[in-house]
């Protein structure tokens, strides 16, 4: 019953600094209350991919002509989607037990609760109550998904991502509140099997936190696959009394009101903090807005006690928990970890065109006080694009023009999200301008529009 280490939570950043605490030697616990990987791998991250995987197949064969082949009569399955997504999300899972168990890790299943003395009462499905001791303990509980105030999910006509992976039919017509990242990936997921979906979006229009540039080029896309946007709009109320929605929605500028109507409402505005009835009270620790407080290496303030993932501020993304998980562990093991650096956090959505980005956008870097230069390479002047049939989109670069800094980058199109990786690198290296142009891409490849869009900034672009 004594650790080393308990880690409550085995999302991405649980399950991850429970492995390297276990490498470094430590005897490690992990406390979970339902499905190993959290809500990442089972009802996050991993199968929406694979749904956005199906929808991308399915979009591949309806428009096979373009690429000179001929099908008939195809069909989307809901069902075999929806059971195929599951399968590989507990597939997954079972990976994470087996990782449990090589790497000689305790898995305590049942809620956990801090208690003084550095202490983890875990509570079984039947209400047994078992306390267990550690040196170190790492919250690591996750988040949910936040609901409006005005817009009160009941998981059958207002569902959240959770539901809308499991749904037993296929909606007619879906209205989805919020374009972040759940919102149009989910959108378009629903649009490329059939459904009619509207996206509404309180701020400027998709995806509102990338560059504008990008999210008007979404736009854009979306609207030639008829989902409908409906960008500074507020939703009013959901009326669910029929057999479907009404959704009332109101824009911000004029305060004109429109109806909706919609057979499921998916509510996509983002996620709250797993920080309720876990022993925060009890112990002293601080919070802001729900959120733990933490210095740069995830110390609470309380001793010995650690909180990684969403339930810190930062971007609520695996890949940022993941990486907060191994520096709080490395530091906690006598280690000299380096500080996470937030500004170079890439980013990535998941719907097609997919997106991604990393560092400032170009407002962003305006307001820094940075005087920069913008390149800009579209994929229809890109020859993979082009044989692809993937010529939506483009890259963009922002660089410091006293110093060749690369200070932000911004993609939109095929397997951007494979591509940004040498950008964070890059930056991570404090590679300059003319090194990423002097450094040879492969021809042809999408990748090489990195090395287009930085000539375009500096006058040296061949292609466009």
């Amino acid at each position: 019953m004594n650790f080393d280490l308990i880690v409550i939570g085995t999302g991405p950043g649980g399950y991850v600094a429970a492995i390297r605490a276990a490498q470094l030697g430590m005897n490690v616990a992990v406390v979970e209350r339902e499905s190993l990987g959290g809500i990442c791998l089972n009802w996050g991250c991993i199968p929406t991919k694979a749904l956005l995987k199906s929808a991308q197949v399915f979009n591949y064969i309806s428009h096979a002509e373009d690429y000179g082949i001929k099908v008939t009569n195809a069909k989307a399955d809901f069902d075999a989607m929806i059971n195929r997504s599951r399968g590989v999300a507990n597939g997954m899972s079972k990976g994470i037990q087996f990782l449990m168990k090589k790497n000689k890790i305790t898995v305590i299943n049942g809620n956990g609760k801090l208690l003084r003395g550095k202490k983890v009462e875990v509570t079984d499905k039947d209400g047994k109550a078992t306390t267990y001791d550690a040196q170190h303990i790492i919250v690591a509980t996750g988040a949910r998904a936040r609901a409006l105030p005005n817009v009160p999910m009941d998981g059958k006509k207002i569902i959240g991502y959770r539901e809308a992976m499991s749904l037993d039919k296929q909606p007619k017509k879906m209205v989805v509140i919020g374009a972040g990242a759940i919102g149009v990936e989910f959108a378009y997921f629903y649009n490329a099997i059939g459904t009619e979906v509207t996206i509404i979006e309180y701020m400027h229009g998709l995806v509102p936190r990338e560059d504008k540039d990008v999210s008007k080029e979404l736009e854009k896309s979306f609207k030639k696959l008829g989902i409908k946007t409906m960008a500074n709009s507020a939703v009013q109320s959901v009326d669910t009394k029929g057999s479907g929605c009404k959704v009332l929605v109101k824009a911000n500028k004029d305060g004109k009101e429109t109806t909706i109507d919609c057979d499921i409402v998916l509510s996509a505005t983002g996620v709250m903090p797993n920080t309720e009835n876990i022993g925060l009270e009890t112990l002293g620790i601080q919070t802001n807005r729900g959120l733990i407080k933490v210095d740069e290496f995830y110390r609470t303030s309380v001793p010995g006690i650690y909180a990684i993932g969403d339930v810190v501020e930062g971007p609520a993304l695996a890949h940022v928990a993941s990486a907060e998980g191994i520096i709080c562990v490395e530091k906690i093991a006598g280690h000299h970890p380096e500080p996470m650096d937030y500004n170079n956090i890439p980013g990535c959505t998941y719907c097609s065109p997919e997106v991604a980005s990393v560092g400032y956008t170009e407002a962003a870097a305006k307001e820094a006080g940075y005087d920069i230069k913008v390149g800009k390479f579209p994929f229809s002047a890109s020859g993979k694009a082009s044989a692809a049939g993937a010529k939506e989109g483009f890259v963009k670069v922002i660089y410091d023009a006293k110093y060749g800094e690369l200070l932000g980058a911004h993609m939109i199109g095929m397997n951007v999200t494979e591509m940004i990786a040498e950008i964070v690198a890059a930056r991570k290296l404090e590679t300059t301008g003319h090194e990423i142009l002097k450094a040879v891409h492969p021809h042809p490849t999408m990748s090489e529009a990195v090395m287009e869009a930085t000539a375009a900034a500096y006058d040296e672009v061949i292609h466009l």
